[in-house]
């Protein structure tokens, strides 16, 4: 049983379940990020944590695959270096659990922000879709909505 589930989770469908395991936090904090659920599951380490412990059983899994975890370093020198390791799937999948973990974390921030300075739902809505597709982008874009919502600028909150 326990080699069924074993061989259940190769690096495909970990990617598959990876997608889907994070869409009801993002629907939850779109369209109930008040409710208690929202703090308890999503807006707390609970999400961050699951993505943690998937993070920690691939890095154990590549390290048994024979993945030589020095080659990552070579990524700062140069761009052939990066393309070389864009071409193992390993790596693509733990960049994945990063950009995924990273940008929950940013959207939880954004739902905790406007929560504290009384701002309404619609106008994080934008920038919160915009966080789980593109992150940085929709910081930014809640950076400006909380600038005119606020009318102020805070570079250090």
């Amino acid at each position: 049983m326990i080699g069924q589930i074993y061989n259940y989770f190769s690096i495909e469908m970990i990617y598959l379940w990876l997608n889907l395991g994070v869409l009801p936090f993002w629907f939850i904090l779109l369209f109930f990020p008040q409710t208690k659920i929202c703090k308890i599951f999503v807006t707390s380490i609970f999400p961050i944590l699951i993505l943690a412990i998937i993070d920690l059983y691939l890095i154990f899994e590549i390290y048994n695959n024979g993945f030589n975890f020095l080659d990552i370093f070579a990524l700062y020198l140069g761009m052939d270096e990066l393309i070389n390791l864009f071409s193992d799937r390993s790596f693509i999948i733990l960049i994945w659990v990063h950009f995924l973990a990273i940008n929950l974390f940013c959207g939880n921030w954004i739902v905790r922000d406007y929560q504290k300075i009384g701002m309404p739902k619609y106008l994080a809505f934008f920038p919160i879709i915009l966080t789980y597709f593109i992150g940085p982008f929709g910081l930014l874009i809640y950076w400006f909505v909380r600038i005119f919502f606020s009318k102020r600028i805070d570079l250090y909150e």
